[in-house]
């Protein structure tokens, strides 16, 4: 029989890249699946269908969606939230309800203020996610050691992807609470959870183990190597 040999613990760039791809990979699908249905039920519709829709990418990918914080630019009129924009609007580079003339209000169709409901649905749906994190850095990482690495990388990626579909810093005081608050409660959550399973698979290993003559350990049918059975506890 060959012997029991311990996973290498050293550094694997292949594995570590794959955890972070199947990670944040995860977590958007997770967000797929909770964020429409929260937007369809609680937003405003004309509001919402004035943004895009509730599945969009940018319900997903763009901080300003979870700030409610308008993400078109009008070509005539005030402002960004202005209540007299006209001629149309250009959303993700695309021109947008063309048609209107000059002076002529939206409030037909909708009287263009932000609707507040919009990001505390996606809000909610982050913190959601981000429980659900939980699961999938205790089955994916494992190691307790490497829970606050992943999250953080994790957290350091979606802000460069939103930034980048955004083209703006995030600047939002409430997007960084949720962002970190949810980092926070994955981190601690896994942590625990892996911590406990560690435990749980030492006190087993040792409940099952003997001590053979040469001073290694016997567990089941199985030598094991006194040094490489700390190693594996540690691990």
């Amino acid at each position: 029989m060959l012997p029991f040999k311990p996973r290498n613990s050293g550094w694997d760039p292949c594995l570590i890249i794959s955890q972070i791809v199947t990670l944040q990979s995860v977590h958007y699908l997770t967000l797929c699946l909770l964020v429409p249905p929260l937007l369809s039920i609680f937003a405003e519709p004309n509001a919402l269908a004035y943004e895009g829709g509730a599945t969009t990418v940018g319900v997903i990918m763009d901080w300003r969606e979870m700030s409610s914080l308008p993400i078109y630019h009008s070509l005539h009129g005030q402002d960004q939230r202005g209540l007299d924009a006209t001629l149309g609007f250009h959303m993700d580079g695309k021109e947008v309800n063309v048609g209107f003339l000059p002076g002529q209000m939206v409030s037909s169709m909708w009287d263009s203020r932000i609707d507040p409901r919009r990001g505390w649905c996606i809000a909610f749906a982050w913190l959601a996610a981000s429980i659900i994190d939980v699961y999938y850095l205790y089955i994916f990482v494992r190691r307790p050691r490497l829970i606050l690495d992943f999250a953080l990388t994790f957290m350091l990626n979606h802000l460069i992807l939103t930034t980048y579909y955004s083209s703006a810093v995030p600047s939002s005081l409430f997007f960084w609470v949720m962002v970190i608050s949810g980092t926070s409660l994955t981190t601690l959550l896994a942590e625990q959870l892996c911590v406990k399973r560690e435990m749980q698979e030492g006190l087993s290993i040792s409940s099952h183990s003997e001590e053979t003559t040469d001073g290694n350990i016997r567990v089941g049918g199985l030598v094991v190597d006194s040094m490489e059975l700390g190693q594996l506890r540690r691990d």
